[in-house]
């Protein structure tokens, strides 16, 4: 209901297939075509190697994204949130990424599979047995169980989505409130399933690619990087619905302040996470642990530490704290866009040192590497959510939603 009582109407934006037009086409030829391009340059060039650690890279960033729409989806029903009914369909509908993005990863399954140690130097089995502290990680970082574990976390990716979206579309059709609470009781467990699928990603996928190496805190960056990124990319996608004519009267100004704040609460959390981890292994000064630092403050790494350092929490820190920012569409766009370019900057300061200490200039397999994976996975996402419209319209939240204003 709104304030004065009266029922506000809902609009019906149309299905994904009636409002994406020809986006699903644009997008996997795109895809395709950065994949194939990326093939092609690591082939001509002999940089094989680098492609890998940029496919990972960018596999890892565009993953981000989708599982930072699923803690959104999550969290939602959890504390029963009313304000977010009107942009929730729109996170439903990003989870449906995982699924592409499950095949994309099948690559770097049969590398590690098929023995390579380019990427994972603990797949290199002589190696690690000639090393001590590699030899006793071998029980958990062993090519078949590294595989077994990413099969688990995307089953749990992929049918968690699944569950909310249909349940979520159910809904649009039935009306039946048994539906949310069934959403939310399931919300609990799903959570922590999610934490730990999340935490143990980060370290098979981007901790253990210096295996000497060690961080209790690394599922919790990656973490954080994901919500910043999400939170990024539903501001741009609210901007461009809106921009098309679609959900105008729906998500209102105080819906993106909403989006706002939570994009900047939750940068602020990423460089909180960072600096905490740093300073602990600053005034440690651990060998196994300093190295790993040390490799990103030298040969120009350290030009790329003080673009986080000043572009992923200084400069938005002061640009985006504003209420007139956030409220403002095109300015909000603005750090959005801002703020998604760090986080891919972020995973690149994590990845791309280890195969290329000495230099950290970008590659255009990076770019290349980023369209294709990008491409593919926005096109799987408009092919297995073409039926789904783009709001819950028959939410029992939905009033709530739609009357909400910031105090």
């Amino acid at each position: 209901m709104s304030h004065h009582g009266q029922i506000i109407p809902v609009e019906d934006p149309g299905t994904i297939e009636q409002t994406s037009g020809s986006l699903k086409t644009v997008a996997l030829v795109a895809g395709l075509g950065g994949l194939v391009l990326s093939g092609l340059l690591a082939t001509s060039s002999q940089n094989t190697d680098r492609l890998q650690y940029s496919y990972l890279l960018n596999f890892c960033f565009v993953l981000s994204i989708c599982l930072g729409a699923l803690f959104f989806v999550l969290i939602q029903h959890i504390t029963r949130a009313g304000w977010s009914a009107v942009v929730r369909r729109l996170a439903e509908i990003m989870t449906t990424g995982f699924l592409p993005l499950a095949l994309l990863f099948i690559p770097i399954v049969l590398l590690v599979i098929n023995g390579s140690s380019v990427l994972f130097e603990w797949n290199n089995h002589e190696v690690a047995q000639n090393d001590p502290l590699l030899k006793h990680k071998m029980i958990f970082l062993n090519e078949w169980w590294f595989s077994l574990r990413a099969i688990v976390y995307f089953a749990f990716w992929i049918v968690c989505g699944k569950f909310y979206l249909s349940s979520s579309t159910r809904q649009d059709q039935s009306g039946d409130p048994r539906l949310t609470q069934s959403m939310g009781s399931w919300s609990a467990i799903c959570l922590i399933l999610f934490a730990l699928s999340i935490s143990f990603a980060a370290i098979d996928w981007i901790m253990s690619l210096d295996p000497r190496w060690f961080s209790t805190i690394i599922g919790v960056y990656y973490f954080a990087n994901a919500n910043v990124a999400f939170y990024a990319t539903l501001a741009i996608t609210v901007y461009l619905l809106n921009s098309s004519g679609l959900l105008v009267n729906t998500i209102s100004v105080e819906h993106r302040h909403d989006i706002g704040k939570l994009l900047f609460g939750f940068n602020c959390f990423w460089a909180y996470i960072a600096f905490s981890q740093y300073l602990l292994y600053w005034y440690a000064n651990i060998p196994e642990e300093t190295m790993w630092f040390m490799r990103r403050q030298e040969n120009g790494w350290e030009v790329v530490s003080m673009i986080l350092i000043c572009g992923h929490f200084v400069i938005p820190f002061l640009g985006l704290m504003s209420r007139t920012v956030k409220r403002n569409p095109s300015k909000l766009l603005f750090w959005a866009v801002f703020l998604l370019t760090m986080c891919w900057i972020d995973l690149y300061w994590l990845i791309i040192p280890e195969v290329s200490p000495e230099n950290p200039a970008l590659s255009l397999l990076d770019l290349t590497s980023l369209v294709g994976i990008a491409g593919i996975t926005l096109a799987g996402i408009l092919k297995l959510s073409d039926q789904v419209s783009l709001l819950a319209r028959k939410d029992p939240r939905i009033q709530e939603s739609l009357s909400f204003h910031n105090i």
